[in-house]
């Protein structure tokens, strides 16, 4: 599923319009990003966790051949899986 289809799903279950739909799923998205950019962690009960990790500047080996490359230090985006979701996709 992408994101157009999302918003059809929504939609038609809701009643909203599409436009309505796409404006609050956008509006979601940007506010999770946001939080996300402050280091702040989002929860859903159930559904999952996004939250940031810092990774360490590394030398990491080449597959293949015997060059080495730096791997500069960066923040990561995650997503931990809530108990409900995954035993819903487990079945």
């Amino acid at each position: 599923m992408n994101k157009v289809e999302l918003i059809d799903a929504v939609s038609n279950k809701t009643g909203l319009s599409k436009k309505d739909t796409k404006d609050t799923l956008e509006s979601i998205l940007e506010e999770i990003k946001q939080a996300l950019v402050k280091r702040d962690t989002v929860s859903f009960i159930g559904f999952g966790t996004f939250s940031t990790a810092h990774r360490d500047a590394r030398v990491a080996k080449v597959p293949g051949t015997n060059r080495d490359v730096n791997v500069p230090a960066t923040t990561v985006a995650k997503f931990k899986v809530g108990k409900s979701l995954k035993e819903a996709v487990a079945k």
